[in-house]
C-alpha cells in the first residue's frame, strides 16, 4: 500500500506545511491564465527554448550523412525509423561559435509542416510552463537574428533542489530565448 507523501521542511517540523499550502493556492489562482510550454536547451552558454508542441522527439545524434553543396548550416541527413530527415546545426543557423559533439549533444525532431527536421543542440534541459506574464514578446529584442526570436521567457519559479539540504532556490537571472520555429526552419 502506498503511503501519502507529506511535504516537510526544517527537518520535519510542521512549520514547513504552510509553504506547501501557499503554493497550492497560488497554483489554483493561476490555473485560468494562459500558459506556454517550452522545451529548454543549451547552445554555448545561452539557454534557448522551443514551443513543446512542435517537438516530436529527442535523439542522441545518429550517424549523419553529409550532403554535397548543402547550405552551411545543414549538417546532412539521417534515417529515423526509415524516414530521411535533414539535420540543421542550430549553432550555425544562429551564428554561434561551433563546438564538437559531446555526451550531452542531442537532435530535436521538429514538426516543420510538410516534413520533420532535426535541430542539433548542445544539451536538452527541461520543460518549462510559462505564464503569459513570464514571456516578453520579440519586439523588445534587438539584433540581426530577431526574426528567429519569438520572445524572452523569465520563469519566476525556477527551482533547483539542494542535494544535501533538500532546500529550493529561485534564480531570478534565468532567462530563456524562445525561438520562433517558422522562420528558424524556413531557410
Amino acid at each position: 500500500m502506498n503511503k501519502p507523501v507529506t511535504p516537510l521542511a526544517n527537518n520535519g517540523n510542521a512549520t514547513g506545511m504552510t509553504s506547501g499550502v501557499r503554493h497550492d493556492n497560488e497554483a489554483k489562482a493561476r490555473s485560468d491564465e494562459v500558459m506556454y510550454e517550452v522545451l529548454a536547451f543549451k547552445l554555448a552558454s545561452e539557454t534557448y527554448a522551443l514551443p513543446l508542441a512542435g517537438v516530436q522527439e529527442i535523439l542522441k545524434p545518429p550517424r549523419i550523412t553529409r550532403v554535397p553543396r548543402a547550405a552551411h548550416e545543414i549538417l546532412g541527413i539521417v534515417s529515423v525509423r526509415g524516414r530521411v530527415t535533414t539535420v540543421i546545426d542550430l549553432r550555425r543557423r544562429l551564428r554561434v561559435r561551433e563546438a564538437p559533439f559531446n555526451k550531452n549533444t542531442r537532435v530535436l525532431l521538429i514538426d516543420a509542416g510538410k516534413e520533420v527536421l532535426g535541430l542539433l543542440v548542445d544539451a536538452v534541459l527541461q520543460v518549462y510552463r510559462l505564464y503569459e506574464d513570464e514571456v516578453e514578446l520579440a519586439s523588445a529584442v534587438g539584433g540581426d537574428l530577431n526574426e528567429y526570436v519569438m520572445g524572452i521567457g523569465r520563469p519566476r519559479a525556477v527551482r533547483t533542489l539542494g542535494r544535501a539540504s533538500g532546500t529550493e532556490r529561485e534564480d531570478p537571472n534565468d532567462i530563456l530565448i524562445i525561438l520562433n520555429v517558422g522562420p528558424l526552419l524556413s531557410r
